[in-house]
């Protein structure tokens, strides 16, 4: 024992002469480490946006709107509407520095329940629908090239998205700052196709083709259902604006790389998207565009030829690093939740070597890929729509909430934001938002599928009464052999307080 303390304290001193600090010696304890710093905060958050909403979208708004002006001026409003929101949750991300997104924002604010409602909706529908679409969408620009003149069968679009979830799965199960180095390569290839689209529809204005601008709101649909649905399909392209806040603890100075992510991030998003759109009209009519198959590949034969297949190749390298940002990201809500007790233990479980959730990323993929089986892209996007601004809203009224009852947190983005606080009408603009696109389409438009929605949300109450409320020690018992065997054969550990 002497002889090992002497030992010890040598260490010790050695470590001083160094001029290190003793803990600099021990290896990492299984946590999440801080890996993600600014570049690759702003290239999660353009990587995520732009993915294959871009590509797939226009198409629907145009068609709920009817006409180039309103189409336009939905796509410019939804990226402020998504700026304003990202500026609430960078407050709420740098006010409560956890991962998990809402998760940890609805438990401090309005206690367990709704907490737990939203891990429940989250996992088993939004994130993985969200991962599912995107990779449904890479499957058809991926293997278009192989069918020319005709659509590609769905099983091997099926079978393609089903081998992108498996393989983002592995990426991301393997290492943090493996999917980070991707997501930072896949957000560069996308930015080429993004400045190719763009700069060939400014050369064609500049060339005088303008003809479908003129009388650009005639024949417009406006009502407040057709704006509703247009806002859902053009949010839907934006959706990703929150996604640093999944993975806070992994961020490296997260007061000042959280919301200067959002500040840079989002904003460059809304300029490509608006220049994006009109580079469409600079060569499609609208009946044009409403008739093309994929947009992006039309604007490429039509602008690109005979290289027009740079456009499916890297619209599939943009879809793909979309869904690497989703399954990156939303691992965190599993391994939160987990943590939390509100989903099996076994979750919120750490690789031993890899230090990374992958219990919680598996079991995302896994989800995704049972998705992919009915794989209808559009019901998927107002199915995943409908459910994620009922929380969108719930969130930032979270954060009016703690304005007032939760006075004594710090808030350090009024620091960062040149000491201007972020205005409560901004969280109240985007509250009353969020309950005007969640009733408008069930008043409207009523469909049974905003009504299975909801039933499914209120379900997670009678999970919740049973199994955490209760705490039924049935599940437990069959789950804890399970569990072992798993941690075994992962090599995966509870994480250190």
């Amino acid at each position: 024992m002497g002889e090992e303390s002497l030992r010890k304290r040598k260490g010790e001193d050695k470590g001083r002469e160094d001029g290190q600090s003793i803990q600099s010696q021990e290896p990492p304890t299984t946590n999440l480490q801080k890996q993600v710093g600014l570049i690759s905060g702003i290239c999660m958050i353009v990587g995520t946006i732009i993915g294959s909403g871009i590509f797939v979208s226009p198409k629907s708004v145009l068609a709920n709107v009817g006409a180039v002006g309103p189409c336009l001026t939905i796509w410019a409003a939804c990226g402020i509407l998504a700026t304003l929101g990202a500026l609430c949750f960078a407050e709420l991300g740098t006010m409560i520095t956890k991962s998990g997104g809402e998760y940890p924002y609805l438990m401090e604010a309005f206690g367990p329940i709704p907490a737990f409602l939203f891990s429940w909706t989250s996992l088993l529908v939004t994130k993985p629908s969200s991962f599912a679409i995107i990779c449904l969408s890479f499957a058809e620009y991926a293997s278009a090239p192989f069918y020319p003149g005709c659509d590609p069968p769905q099983v091997v679009i099926k079978c393609l998205a089903a081998a992108a979830i498996v393989v983002i799965t592995i990426v991301n199960s393997l290492s943090v700052k493996l999917g980070s180095y991707l997501q930072n390569f896949l957000t560069a290839a996308k930015m080429i196709i993004v400045t190719i689209i763009i700069v060939s529809g400014i050369v064609l204005l500049a060339q005088g083709k303008t003809e479908n601008f003129k009388d650009s709101f005639k024949d417009s649909k406006i009502s407040v259902s057709s704006i509703s649905l247009a806002f859902y399909n053009g949010l839907w392209a934006y959706d990703g604006w929150n996604q640093l806040n999944y993975i806070t603890e992994e961020l490296k100075n997260p007061y000042r790389n959280l919301p200067l992510s959002i500040i840079i991030g989002i904003p460059l998003v809304t300029v490509c998207y608006v220049l994006i759109n009109i580079s469409y009209f600079t060569v499609m009519t609208s009946t044009e565009l409403l008739q093309s198959q994929a947009v992006a590949v039309t604007f490429g034969d039509r602008v690109l030829y005979p290289a027009s297949w740079i456009v499916p190749l890297f619209v599939a390298f943009s879809t793909i690093g979309s869904a690497n940002g989703t399954c990156f990201t939303a691992g965190r809500l599993v391994y939160v939740a987990g943590r939390e007790g509100h989903m099996l233990k076994l979750l919120s479980y750490i690789s031993v070597k890899r230090l990374t959730p992958a219990p919680a990323i598996i079991f995302y993929g896994a989800i995704a890929i049972i998705y992919i089986i009915p794989g209808d892209i559009n019901t998927l996007i107002n199915y995943f729509s409908f459910a994620v601004w009922i929380f969108y809203g719930l969130t930032v009224l979270a954060l009016i909430v703690m304005r007032f009852t939760r006075k004594e947190l710090k808030r350090p983005i009024r620091v960062i934001l040149l000491f201007i606080p972020i205005p409560i009408i901004i969280p109240v603009i985007v509250t009353l938002v969020s309950i005007l696109l969640v009733l408008a389409p069930i008043i409207s438009a009523p469909e049974l599928a905003y009504l299975y929605c909801v039933l499914f949300i209120l379900s997670g109450l009678i999970v919740y009464v049973l199994f955490v409320h209760f705490k039924f020690n049935w599940p437990q018992k069959i789950s804890k052999p399970i569990t072992m065997h798993l941690q075994m054969l992962l090599e995966v550990v509870p994480g250190e307080e």
